[in-house]
């Protein structure tokens, strides 16, 4: 097949962004596709597990984009309401990659694209998104696209880490690429999905219905930033999935926030006017201040485009991001995931000073996310509405805890509500990631004992009844039943 479209008309389309540049947002631009998409034989750079995709029934392709991309200006100083207008600004040339994932036996394809903008805080490409929900996506027939959006995966520069990136990874296969800067990291995300609609375009025979952004941390500031200034000119995407944000967006400059930090609000809500529906999900650690503002401030009501749900019990990272979502391929034995999802203060960047958060909260109400926000896309009919977690104003501010210490409001799952370990996004520290990696210490029998007098079996009963109600909420898929209610008996008094 075909993946080389060609020339798109240069010079009307310089004419059309010159007049969009005059106009800002009064004049809707659409997306330029790239100039070429050319698959590339061979393994992509990109960690994606420790199981074989190819016997869940999918096939992992490379494709490289090139073209050219604008950088955009805001209009104005950029508000805590979120409502910017925004024009192209300068031009430049980059080339970058896609990894494609897609069901091997088209007709199984589902109709939506997954494209996730990859994370670049490690010093290079991750799929976290991909990571938590990757289950979700092979089960039900999703596609799924990785964008190698900002200019650290590609040609390295400031992160979090010491990870490699892609023209340190493998300087031959990678040679080729080339980016010009985070200021054009919107429009490249732009390109790519529109690429994704080209017939015979990166998703070969598949024709997509429905595009869905997605992001996680840095990334989903960067979209928020995205859908604030960008969204209403592009009109390439069919929703928008902002996971696990902090309070502030990206600067449109391509600025980092460390270096543009005094020039952005501290907290930026979603616009009002979103074109298309919209969920941010967030954690208990993304609430609070870290070593960036909390989501706390940014905080505002649903609408008739927007969704927002803060999970009660969730961090920013745990034991599923970093160890259970890279051997989970829906055929692992439950036990060796049982065993995964079991307290342990080990993670990168050094011990922790208390057992991480185990991740079941984010992980499985993550997945009901996504089908709710594509069942929304597709009906008009949204999620359900979620309760805020309850913060107690301070200063400094803090979560509202049960008697088991555990955070009053928010989406509530059996984990917090039948719990046999205080489960939160805050209060760890230790390595480099303590603060981001939340707690999760299991109870004392004594503990155990007054929460289920009746041992296990008045445990599972209570589990069970929490569950059904979570599932009946719209938070966890009941697809996901058999096996969550597998792991609490495998996990129970552990």
């Amino acid at each position: 097949m075909s993946r080389s479209p060609g020339n798109f008309g240069t010079s009307a389309r310089a004419g059309l962004l010159g007049l969009a540049a005059a106009l800002f947002a009064s004049t809707a631009m659409a997306a330029t596709p790239p100039t070429t998409a050319v698959a590339v034989p061979g393994k992509p750079a990109l960690f994606l597990g420790a199981y074989d995709i190819g016997q869940l029934g999918y096939t992992v392709e490379e494709v490289f984009l090139s073209g050219t991309a604008n950088a955009y200006k805001l209009a104005g100083p950029p508000t805590a309401d979120g409502r910017w207008d925004a024009g192209p600004d300068a031009s430049a040339p980059y080339a970058t990659r896609l990894v494609v994932i897609r069901p091997t036996d088209p007709a199984k394809f589902n109709g939506t694209v997954v494209v996730e903008w990859l994370n670049v805080s490690a010093g290079a490409d991750g799929a976290p998104d991909w990571n938590v929900m990757h289950r979700e996506l092979v089960r039900n027939g999703y596609a799924y696209v990785g964008v190698s959006a900002q200019k650290v995966g590609i040609e390295g520069g400031p992160s979090q880490s010491i990870g490699q990136p892609l023209k340190t990874t493998d300087p031959a296969r990678y040679a080729k690429l080339s980016h010009p800067g985070d200021a054009y990291a919107y429009d490249i995300f732009s390109q790519a999905g529109a690429q994704l609609r080209r017939v015979d375009g990166p998703l070969g025979a598949l024709a997509p219905k429905r595009l869905i952004a997605v992001g996680e941390s840095q990334s989903a500031v960067f979209l928020t930033t995205y859908v604030n200034a960008v969204d209403s000119l592009a009109k390439v995407y069919d929703g928008f999935m902002i996971n696990s944000r902090f309070g502030p967006g990206a600067a449109i400059d391509g600025r980092s926030m460390m270096v543009a930090g005094d020039s952005l609000p501290k907290a930026v809500k979603l616009r009002p006017d979103l074109r298309v529906p919209t969920m941010t999900v967030v954690t208990e650690t993304d609430l609070l201040s870290t070593r960036l503002p909390g989501f706390l401030a940014a905080r505002q009501p649903d609408n008739e485009r927007l969704r927002t749900w803060e999970i009660t019990g969730a961090a920013h990272a745990d034991n599923y991001f970093f160890k259970a979502g890279y051997i989970d391929s829906g055929k692992t034995p439950l036990a060796t995931l049982a065993a995964a999802y079991a307290p342990i203060k080990d993670a990168p960047g050094g011990s922790l000073d208390k057992p991480m958060n185990p991740g079941q909260p984010h992980h499985y109400v993550l997945k009901a996310g996504l089908v709710g926000l594509d069942h929304w896309v597709q009906t008009g009919k949204p999620p359900a509405h979620a309760k805020p977690i309850e913060v107690a104003a301070g200063p400094p501010a803090s979560f509202v805890t049960d008697a088991n210490g555990i955070a009053k409001g928010g989406v509530r799952t059996p984990w917090v509500d039948v719990p046999t370990a205080r489960v939160s996004g805050v209060g760890n520290s230790g390595g480099v990631l303590g603060f981001l990696a939340g707690v999760g210490e299991p109870y004392d029998a004594a503990t155990l004992q007054r929460l289920y007098p009746g041992g296990e079996a008045d445990y599972l009963k209570k589990f069970e009844a929490s569950l059904d109600a979570a599932i009946k909420g719209g938070f966890i898929l009941p697809a996901d039943r058999e096996e969550i209610l597998g792991l609490a008996k495998i996990s129970y008094g552990r």
